[in-house]
């Protein structure tokens, strides 16, 4: 158990987790059994855990939770959402924002202790210098999704502000751990493939999906009143070339060579976004320097990241809290 388990469990006997099959949500959910804790779990598409329990269906755009269906839960983490990699269109207001601000009313009608949202950095909008960002500071955001995330921020500071029930808004960075998702999946394919090493360029904050899950175990177990924001994020600068350094050598590959120049890169990012006219352009995402500060976590909830990319992908297979 974590070093917050004897806490946790004087508060929490029972809990609710939505998204549960998400890269997150089976990491948490993997924990709350670790640890003893009786939880219901939902997805969009149902299924079952591991364990074999099951994960109720669940359309979050159109169910709304009763009082009676959370009587007896302690917390509830609300990971469920649309992510910012789905494409343009959909629902992003109703899911992200309305049925986070239902279900964290029905949570304080039922007396619930603690609600934990799993929000979003892109609710910060666009970083304007390659300072790292604190919780405060923040622009209009740039697309649907990241708009969704500030909305529910902003319904939940303004509703649960002087609630008894606590309110977390947890902001992770860029997620990782094994058999990672997104864009380093991408990477995980292509380096083997013969990628060439990048440039040293940029760098973005990242968080482990174990110490994310840490720090949502630890915002439960302190359970303040109110509302309460932080940032997750590991303290380290991820370069590309260091992501695709730490790929090769947790795959027992030597160093890659980097003959490709920089203005290669640049044309084949710009070759990249001809179909698609991206509002993030490849090299952007790519190179750019975008990073943030969780010293907040660490004074607050008294959280230390304990896992860095390195670690992780070179544990093979040891992904666990």
């Amino acid at each position: 158990m974590g070093a917050y388990a004897s806490t946790y469990l004087q508060f929490v006997v029972s809990a609710l987790v939505t998204g549960a099959t998400g890269f997150i949500g089976q990491a948490l959910c993997s924990q709350l059994e670790a640890e003893g804790i009786t939880f219901q779990a939902y997805s969009r598409s149902g299924g079952s855990l591991p364990n074999g329990q099951t994960i109720s269906a669940l359309d979050l755009a159109t169910h709304h939770f009763s009082t009676q269906q959370l009587s007896g839960v302690n917390a509830i983490y609300h990971l469920a959402g649309i992510a910012h990699r789905q494409v343009a269109g959909q629902p992003y207001d109703a899911v992200n924002h309305r049925a986070a601000l239902s279900l964290a009313e029905a949570a304080e009608a039922a007396g619930v202790r603690v609600f934990i949202y799993l929000s979003s950095v892109k609710a910060m909008g666009d970083a304007v210098t390659g300072e790292a960002r604190g919780e405060d500071d923040r622009a209009p955001p740039g697309d649907e999704y990241g708009l969704s995330k500030w909305q529910a921020e902003l319904a939940l500071r303004e509703r649960f502000k002087h609630s008894p029930m606590a309110v977390y808004v947890i902001r992770p960075a860029l997620v990782y751990g094994l058999q990672p998702r997104g864009n380093l999946r991408l990477m995980e394919r292509l380096v083997p493939l013969g990628l060439p090493r990048p440039p040293e360029r940029g760098g973005r904050s990242m968080v482990s999906r174990n110490d994310l899950v840490r720090l949502m175990m630890s915002a439960a177990a302190q359970a303040r009143p109110g509302v309460t924001t932080w940032i997750a994020a590991d303290g380290e600068i991820y370069s590309t070339r260091r992501i695709y350094d730490a790929i090769r050598g947790a795959t027992g590959k030597p160093r890659g060579r980097a003959w490709l120049p920089e203005f290669g890169w640049k044309a084949l990012s710009m070759l990249a976004d001809l179909p698609r006219g991206r509002r993030e352009s490849t090299w952007q995402k790519l190179f750019a320097t975008e990073l943030y500060c969780a010293e907040r976590a660490r004074r607050e909830a008294g959280w230390e990241p304990q896992d860095t990319l390195e670690q992780v992908l070179g544990a093979g297979g040891s992904d666990k809290c």
